[in-house]
């Protein structure tokens, strides 16, 4: 099988806040030419790099939104959110936690920082990416899959040189936690310093590299910092990832739906009539009710 190599790596843009809880660089879509569509099935990363929060009284965070047409994921890396949608999904999740929830149809949620974590305050770090949905699924209920960290599979590498946390999709026979609409492969990659793992992705999936902590070879060739982003080409299946030192790597692959994306805020359909269409719903309150 042919090499995946690198298509381009690029630095963390300016940040900007998300609410007041949320200090993220975004990724997908961004000025670096990473379009919804090129990304598909992902359409949007923003990701709070190591940022500190003062501890405050009043939980910083994201009031009560509405989503349809895509899922919401986020996995935390240090520090804890607390979330609560309409359809009933809620908790909180801390250091290597999973948070995926189905919007579909159309929730309210709101997200905020865990309110005995807030009041000391401390480093927080987080990823949120959005998953669309292929149009059969986009009005299917919403759902929500909660992953604590000990229950996410795993496989241990050799040597004890590192393991992948198989947050979704199939590594190396190891079987992913949450469940997909279309397939898709997220991992977490705990490397030590000189550890490496092989990944093998379909030429024609969209895959992408976050590196979350260290730092990073890919192929044996281009070194990649922390807080930057990889976009793999889509030729060739197979690349390998070593560290340089101690370090953890997002991975993220997924099978493109083709289909058109039409995209307003918080709504992600295919048609600018079923945006117009999901506008209304949300107004006329058939997303469900959540006290802010």
């Amino acid at each position: 099988m042919k090499t995946k190599n690198v298509e381009m790596v690029m630095k963390p843009r300016e940040a900007h806040y998300v609410g007041d809880g949320f200090r993220v660089h975004n990724f997908i879509p961004s000025g670096y030419g990473l379009t919804m569509q090129r990304m598909d099935p992902f359409i949007m990363l923003d990701y709070n790099s190591k940022f500190h929060f003062s501890g405050t009284e009043k939980p910083r965070g994201v009031g009560v939104h509405p989503h349809r047409g895509f899922e919401t994921v986020t996995i935390a890396y240090q520090g804890k959110v607390a979330h609560h949608d309409s359809s009933g999904g809620g908790g909180v999740i801390g250091e290597g936690d999973v948070q995926w929830m189905t919007a579909a149809s159309g929730v309210l949620h709101k997200e905020y920082h865990e309110r005995a974590w807030s009041k000391e305050g401390g480093d927080f770090q987080m990823v949120q990416l959005w998953v669309n949905l292929p149009a059969k699924d986009k009005m299917s209920p919403p759902k929500y899959q909660s992953l604590e960290n000990k229950d996410i599979n795993r496989y241990e590498l050799e040597n004890g040189m590192g393991e992948i946390e198989v947050i979704a999709g199939k590594y190396n026979g190891v079987k992913g936690s949450a469940s997909t609409f279309t397939p898709v492969h997220l991992y977490n990659a705990h490397l030590k310093n000189g550890g490496s793992a092989d990944f093998s992705l379909p030429a024609n999936y969209n895959t992408a590299l976050l590196v979350i902590e260290g730092g990073v070879k890919i192929n044996n060739g281009e070194h990649v910092p922390t807080d930057h982003f990889v976009l793999m080409g889509n030729e060739g299946e197979n690349f390998s990832v070593e560290a340089t030192e101690d370090s953890l790597v997002l991975v993220m692959s997924g099978e493109p739906i083709g289909e058109p994306i039409a995209a307003q805020g918080p709504f992600v359909m295919n048609t600018k009539a079923e945006l117009a269409q999901a506008m209304r719903d949300f107004n006329m309150g058939q997303f469900g009710f959540l006290e802010d």
